[in-house]
Order: structure tokens, then sequence, then C-alpha cells
């Protein structure tokens, strides 16, 4: 696969993420994550470590926080990393704004799955 192609693949494999997490489909997520994934807890701090640990941790989220993220922007690395800007609303459960506003969401992506997420304010 050319570094195009690939980039392409990556894009449509995280925004496929993006509209699983937003429909709360933990399954599909999972689907395109390596089965030792480390995702950033941005919402509790340090890393969810595994399928099961981050399956747990949205779960906890979604019973305190209603966050929904859009990417709206997508950026190769030198690293290899893909940079996305992301538009991130997050409301309490009652429908109070929280946050929002724009952030970064940083990939590692190896064999066609997200290997590692971290996040980065601007």
């Amino acid at each position: 696969m050319t570094s195009e192609e690939e980039l392409t693949n990556n894009q449509r494999i995280i925004k496929h993420a993006y509209a699983a997490f937003n429909a709360r489909n933990i399954e599909a997520i999972l689907q395109v994550m390596h089965p030792k994934v480390k995702w950033a807890k941005a919402w509790e701090g340090d890393y969810a470590n595994g399928h099961e640990e981050v399956s747990a941790y949205w779960q906890r989220q979604w019973r305190e926080i209603n966050p929904k993220v859009t990417p709206i922007g997508f950026h190769q690395r030198e690293n290899g990393a893909l940079e996305i800007e992301v538009e991130q609303l997050v409301k309490d459960l009652q429908g109070n704004i929280l946050f929002n506003g724009k952030v970064k969401h940083i990939y590692m992506v190896r064999d066609g799955l997200l290997e590692q997420m971290d996040v980065e304010l601007y």
C-alpha cells in the first residue's frame, strides 16, 4: 500500500471509529483497535490498555457525561502519527455544556488498527 493509500485508509478507519463512538457502539470501535490498544483517558487521566479497559472507561464516562466528537482535519506527522483536529462537545446528562471546542487526537495506526491515541490541547 502506498503512503497515500495508507493515509486514506487510516482516515476511513478513524472516521468509522468516531461515528461508532458517537452512536455508543463500542463493539464497532473495538473492531478497528489493536487488542493491546493504549487509549488516553482524557476524562480520568492515564491510559486504558486493551479492549476491556477501553470499553469499561467509555461505559463509566457515558454514565456521567455525553460527549460528541467530530473529526474536521487530518494531518500526517513526521513520526508517522496521524493528528486529527476534533470538534468536541461535552454535555452533562442534563444537557448543560461542559466543553465546546477543539482538541487534537493523535493516533498511531499499525496494520490497519488503532494502536494508540493521545489527546493534545490547543
